[in-house]
């Protein structure tokens, strides 16, 4: 995986490791909520991306030997 800070794949995993640590009960309490704000951070920036994403998905279809696109629903 790349360092790339927009990187969807990069974000959920950084986001899942700070979710484990804090229901481990890994951290005090001053760490627990550096995470939780990071976390945040990360999950508006996954749930962004995904909607990107989301709006780019088209679905293609063939109709008359002509492939067309249309946004997915």
């Amino acid at each position: 995986m790349t360092k790339d800070k927009n990187n969807f794949e990069t974000n959920l995993q950084k986001l899942e490791d700070i979710v484990e640590k804090l229901e481990n009960g890994e951290v005090d309490l001053e760490e627990s909520v550096k995470l939780y704000e990071e976390g945040m951070k990360l999950k508006k920036t996954c749930e962004d991306k995904l909607k990107s994403i989301e709006s780019q998905i088209k679905k293609i279809k063939q109709d008359s030997n002509k492939i067309s696109k249309e946004d997915f629903k």
